[in-house]
């Protein structure tokens, strides 16, 4: 299991982040929401990564910055328990939607729901294409 979050692993295309909110679709777990959207990497990475907080909702860099932080390692220590078996490439944004500050421990089991959540609504499609 690797559980590094490293330069390739992050979403940095803007091309890509701005198809990712036009064509891409969503899940959410309150006060996570994770767009997601299927696409090929010439890199062979598996998933692009990115996350995001309101600047309107968290008015102070610090605030933003903190839990900006909590939301990427409670991705990257999740990551290889959901995705290890994965063929299919996905770039993803998780986007923080609380105007309330927030705990590792909260972030960390919103981000288990959501990928949960995603796995099971992906796997769906996966079986009905409709």
């Amino acid at each position: 299991m690797q559980f590094r979050y490293g330069k390739k692993n992050k979403l940095k295309s803007k091309k890509l982040i701005e198809q990712l909110f036009t064509e891409g679709k969503s899940v959410t777990a309150y006060p996570l929401k994770l767009v997601y959207l299927k696409t090929e990497y010439d890199d062979g990475c598996i998933l692009k990564t990115g996350v995001s907080v309101s600047k309107r909702r968290h008015k102070t860099a610090v605030a933003r910055n903190r839990i900006k932080r909590l939301l990427r390692e409670a991705y990257r220590l999740n990551r290889p328990l959901y995705f290890n078996n994965s063929s299919a490439s996905y770039a993803f944004m998780i986007l923080y939607l609380s105007k309330d500050g927030t705990t590792f421990d909260e972030v960390n089991s919103k981000t288990k729901l959501l990928f949960e959540k995603f796995l099971n609504k992906t796997s769906k499609n996966e079986k009905n294409p409709t």
